[in-house]
């Protein structure tokens, strides 16, 4: 078994819409230092497809992506090189 992600903040975007899932992602990615570990819980459907692509292609790196079986997401994201 994988040992727990520990997260260095935490953003819940469960309350808005794409395309504002990753903007509110990627302020507070922004806002952290590299090597820092967002966990960010989102939704399932447009949120789930969209914001995890778009950190990767933002270059952060995708630590972990896990169903909560309750229509919701946690993403862990790891910040790197700003």
């Amino acid at each position: 078994m994988s040992e727990p992600i520990i997260a260095d903040e935490k953003i819940d975007i469960t309350d808005v819409t794409c395309p504002i899932t990753f903007v509110k992602t990627k302020v507070a990615l922004e806002e952290m230092d590299e090597g820092q570990i967002l966990q960010v819980h989102l939704n399932a459907g447009e949120p789930a497809q969209n914001v995890p692509r778009s950190v990767a292609e933002e270059g952060c790196e995708v630590l972990k992506f896990e169903d909560n079986e309750d229509g919701t997401f946690e993403l862990f994201i790891k910040k790197v090189g700003d």
